[in-house]
């Protein structure tokens, strides 16, 4: 058992490692490139992890909770905030997940950023990112949360368009940005909500107390915290930002979509599970809306040709899958395909990544083929990575996809069963789609020696590999686990035919597979007109060019307001305002003369009216 003092040391390391990483990194960020940076980054990194993993240990065979409480953050009146932090089961998966897949990025940019100016800002953005993460994940009440979660926003808004030169990356790290403070607002007012309702912000706290509040005052909390949710996992309708997210490097992108930012909205619910339980009507709201999204993003995935955005779809859509998992009571399920999508998600990513190297950049896949030799291992990874995301056994998104249209299934909602069971349908077309256009379909591109990436790359993401195939054999350690933290629903319980439900989704997913390999093993067909389901998917249902409708007409709006109103009306009554002590004082002036009899009589005259005002106010 640890001891409370090297507890809490190894807290400090998994909290301010990274920040450290930062720090320094951000003090070079002006210099020229040095490569120290990134090992040193990494380094950090790596111990980050293993702290975070020996306490995890001591969570998991202990059952030791560990809290720190560094110093008095906020006291003003009656409002008191600690900078204090803990560390339970579910902050434990959280940290473990977090650093170690972090690790593997900062470890793989090494190579893939070598040759980038900015090599120095990237690893202190990056590390900057990690911190804001754990920030969020360990602390112990909602506006420590709530600053991690702007930290990420911030990091995210940086990372994204770390090559801002380029004007679509400025516009897409804009939008993510913005639409993330939109979402923000709400929560930030359900954080508000917490503090008006219970006097504090403390975790403990606010759980403990919260089964006597007025059940609307409970729905109205956990939506508007909700609200953050969908900004920062990309719920519909502020989804858009996630695949325009795709202009920053694509390691960030493996982080963003596998371990951080976009995993925050998850573990907002599973957090905050004791409230949500309680508004039960408020979580099936939740499902739908995810079960509505898994189907949403799979589906733009179908026909999109550029590599990264159709994982960055494929996030969306499982992202959907955990939402529905959470909506439904079943926590510790979506927190457990978090897990698990972590691992084959970063490899995916990382993959694409040895793909654009290896096609200099190039991300339509209809353009790529014939691939497999000269890139075999990457192959090979994203094989692997592809399978697990589609849920075939024994890889790691058979267990957690799986339980989660189990879930769906033996609580009577077949409505969610079955647009899961789509999804996943779709999951596994797109991806096989994506595999035979980018290796196995005829070569398409002129490249004549595309390149493998360089090995201690492909290392870094080994243990990806590793972990795509058995994380979901820990199904019932990682259930034994977290259930000291979540209260698991009874419904769990109930007996469901699950060999029926396994062999009917990995039948059709099968299915799918083999329809997909058969479609595209010969290539893209590419047809003049695709038909208007074809546009429909491919221009996101069209929905980003209605946002930009609406982002016209609220700017024309404001500059018939500018116009209109500020020039010609308030504009001219400020003037017209500004000129009355100019008036006032050219009255006055006189008053001003220098002469001492004229001053007394002022001042004669100035007691006669007060005195008026006297007798006035004495007869009232």
């Amino acid at each position: 058992m640890l001891e409370v003092h090297c507890a809490q040391v190894l807290l400090g390391a998994v909290l301010f490692l990274p920040l450290l990483g930062a720090l320094y990194a951000g003090l070079l960020g002006g210099c020229s490139k040095s490569v120290h940076v990134g090992v040193l980054n990494s380094a950090l990194l790596a111990g980050t992890f293993i702290s975070a993993l020996v306490l995890a240990k001591g969570v998991f065979f202990d059952h030791t909770l560990y809290h720190v409480y560094l110093f008095d953050w906020i006291a003003v009146g009656g409002f008191k905030v600690g900078f204090s932090f803990m560390l339970d089961p579910i902050g434990a998966v959280m940290i473990v997940v977090v650093t170690f897949v972090s690790f593997l990025v900062h470890v793989y940019s090494i190579g893939y950023m070598l040759e980038d100016k900015g090599y120095n800002r990237y690893f202190s953005y990056l590390s900057g990112f990690v911190f804001s993460m754990l920030f969020l994940v360990l602390s112990d009440n909602f506006l420590g949360l709530f600053v991690g979660w702007e930290g990420v926003g911030l990091c995210s808004y940086l990372l994204i368009g770390f090559w801002y030169h380029k004007a679509s990356a400025n516009s897409a790290s804009i939008e993510a940005f913005v639409m993330n403070r939109i979402a923000d607002l709400g929560m930030l007012l359900g954080i508000l909500w917490l503090y008006w309702a219970f006097g504090s912000l403390q975790y403990e706290v606010i759980f403990a107390n919260i089964q006597g509040v007025d059940h609307r005052m409970l729905l109205g909390m956990g939506a508007l915290l909700f609200v953050g949710a969908m900004g920062k996992s990309a719920q519909f309708p502020l989804h858009t930002w996630l695949a325009n997210a795709m202009e920053g490097p694509t390691p960030v992108s493996a982080l963003i979509h596998a371990a951080t930012m976009v995993t925050a909205g998850v573990y907002l619910l599973v957090r905050a599970h004791p409230l949500y339980a309680l508004v039960p009507e408020l979580g099936y709201a939740i499902a739908c809306l995810g079960a509505f999204v898994a189907l949403f993003g799979a589906s733009m995935a179908l026909v999109n040709k550029d590599l990264k955005r159709i994982i960055a779809y494929s996030t969306l859509s499982q992202l959907g899958y955990m939402f529905v998992a959470a909506g439904l009571g079943a926590y510790w399920v979506a927190l457990f395909h978090l897990f698990t999508h972590a691992f084959f998600k970063a490899l995916l990513f990382l993959g694409a990544g040895n793909v654009m190297h290896a096609m200099h950049d190039e991300l339509d896949i209809s353009k790529m083929g014939g691939l497999y030799k000269p890139l075999k291992w990457s192959a090979i990874f994203m094989t692997i990575a592809s399978v697990a995301l589609c849920g075939i056994y024994p890889f790691a998104g058979f267990f957690s996809k799986d339980k989660i249209l189990e879930v769906a299934f033996g609580t009577g909602h077949h409505g969610l069963f079955l647009a899961l069971l789509i999804g996943a349908l779709f999951t596994a077309f797109y991806s096989v789609r994506l595999l035979m256009l980018v290796f196995f379909a005829p070569k398409v591109h002129s490249l004549e020696h595309p390149h493998e990436a360089p090995k201690f790359m492909l290392v870094a993401m080994s243990p990806l590999v590793l972990l795509a195939i058995i994380a979901g054999f820990a199904e019932h350690p990682f259930f034994g686990f977290v259930r000291n933290a979540i209260h698991v629903p009874s419904f769990l319980d109930y007996p469901v035919p699950t060999w029926l439900l396994l062999a009917l989704t990995t039948g059709l997913v099968l299915l799918a597979i083999a329809y997909g390999v058969k479609k595209y093993q010969r290539g893209m067909i590419c047809k003049q007109d695709h038909g208007f389901l074809y546009k429909l998917l491919y221009n996101q249902y069209y929905i980003p060019q209605l946002y930009a409708l609406l982002a016209q007409g609220f700017l024309r709006m404001g500059k018939f307001l500018w116009r209109k109103l500020e020039v010609r009306a308030l504009d001219v009554a400020i003037d017209a305002l500004a000129k009355i002590p100019s008036l006032l004082a050219q009255i006055l002036v006189p008053m001003q003369s220098g002469n001492l009899s004229a001053a007394l009589r002022w001042m004669g005259f100035g007691v006669l009216v007060m005195l008026v005002l006297a007798i006035l106010s004495f007869w009232r």
